[in-house]
């Protein structure tokens, strides 16, 4: 039995837990380094205690850019047998988080089985679930319900929730004050700013964020501080809304800290890539180094059937310049909710950016497979290649579709192979292309 509620609470007093060990070890790091920047505060451990069948993963400062994966079901597609064909691929890919973000009918039977079969952490986004699960129109539903879908969230096992806490009277007078062209994009948010203009009151999860934090706290349950306004398209970014918002959640991350309650921020959204730099530094200085969990950013908004693409080149920018966790986004965004298809394009993506980031800021051991595969390619050794490849199945497709006649070389070259020139070269031997030999 355990002597503390939160894996912060626990590094706050010096104890390297089991989950503290486990991302430790994965990530090559001492345990006394992870432990020490969970108290601090810039890394997450989501590990709710309900979550039996979990990996432990950690999110944040010298640690591998993690990728999210967002399933669910709408009332336009509800296949649940379909989403967890979605869960398979997304765990077979390498995606370290999935968020269930079904808003649709009675979701909590999926959700468990979902929370029992992913060993990577699940999150939700409760105001998502909040129609469906009291039964209620919108101006119907209280604080007091909102707060008891997140209950029902924690106590079922869900590791992260996503909670627009910060789109406070503050924030709103921002949005309103600076016209933008797409207004509010988050759906989560656009719940609460219609609540919240419908009822004349203030938003429920920042008026209440203290009880919240208890519940959370009880089932260590980290907070996801959702971004309300982020932007939804690239003229909309680093505006007033947006960056009133992150004010406020740079005060309430400290809040949750003072309680033991581990946090993430949530960030844009659509953005032209000479910005991205910026926004990632400033929400580090605003919100105290808290790990920044980013989605996209999509750097351009006229490729709708390619937004994976532009997603990633964004997420590679943001994980590079010290976004810590990447949402993945699928061909379908803007268009439908994704197939299983999509999914892997998405998370393939997502993986592709991480990995080109990490890279970059001397993750300990990213850089291993990369030579791995340089060595494989220097003895043109295919059945190595496929094997280090992160999707084998898709590389080997490619390669024999159209056979080289010389199994050393592909179709793009054939002999003229550079590799296979060099090699030969410094074996001593002759480069010949006419004769029968």
């Amino acid at each position: 039995m355990r002597n503390y509620k939160t894996q912060m609470e626990a590094a706050k007093r010096g104890i390297i837990t089991p989950q503290i060990q486990a991302v430790a070890d994965a990530e090559y790091t001492p345990a006394e380094v992870i432990r020490d920047r969970v108290a601090a505060g810039t890394i997450a451990i989501s590990a709710n205690m309900n979550h039996t069948s979990l990996r432990p993963s950690g999110v944040g400062e010298g640690l591998r850019t993690k990728i999210n994966v967002n399933l669910g079901v709408s009332g336009d597609a509800k296949n649940y047998d379909m989403e967890m064909e979605k869960v398979d691929v997304a765990l077979r890919y390498g995606a370290d988080a999935i968020m269930d973000l079904s808003n649709f009918g009675k979701t909590n039977t999926f959700r468990r089985a979902l929370i029992e079969k992913s060993p990577a952490m699940i999150g939700t986004v409760p105001m998502y679930d909040a129609i469906g699960y009291l039964e209620k129109d919108l101006l119907e539903i209280t604080a007091e319900d909102f707060l008891r879908v997140v209950r029902a969230h924690a106590e079922e096992g869900v590791d992260f929730v996503t909670i627009h806490a910060g789109l406070n009277r503050r924030a709103v007078e921002a949005f309103k004050r600076d016209k933008r062209k797409m207004n509010i994009v988050s759906r989560g948010g656009s719940l609460l700013f219609a609540w919240m203009e419908m009822t004349g009151n203030e938003n429920p999860f920042y008026e209440h964020f203290d009880e919240l934090l208890e519940i959370l706290r009880e089932y260590d349950v980290t907070i996801s501080l959702g971004d309300a306004l982020r932007p939804g398209c690239i003229d909309d970014s680093s505006d007033g809304g947006q960056i009133a918002e992150l004010i406020e959640l740079g005060a309430l991350t400290e809040r949750a800290w003072a309680k033991d309650v581990q946090v993430m921020i949530e960030g844009p959204g659509h953005m032209a890539m000479n910005e991205i730099p910026a926004n990632m530094q400033m929400e580090k200085r605003l919100c105290h180094n808290a790990p920044f969990y980013v989605l996209g950013p999509l750097v351009t908004d006229i490729f709708p059937g390619y937004d994976h693409i532009t997603s990633a080149i964004g997420g590679a920018i943001a994980a590079a310049s010290g976004a810590d966790f990447l949402c993945y986004v699928t061909p379908a965004e803007h268009l439908r909710l994704p197939d299983v298809a999509d999914v892997k394009e998405g998370v393939i993506a997502s993986r592709i950016a991480a990995h080109a980031a990490d890279i970059a800021k001397n993750i300990p051991h990213a850089r291993e497979q990369d030579n791995a595969m340089a060595d494989a390619r220097h003895k043109v050794d295919w059945d190595e290649m496929f094997k280090i490849a992160v999707d084998p199945d898709k590389a080997r497709a490619y390669y024999e579709s159209t056979p080289p006649s010389d199994r050393h070389t592909c179709s793009m070259c054939g002999k003229m192979c550079a590799v296979r020139t060099t090699n030969l070269i410094l074996e001593g031997k002759k480069v010949e292309f006419c004769s029968e030999k």
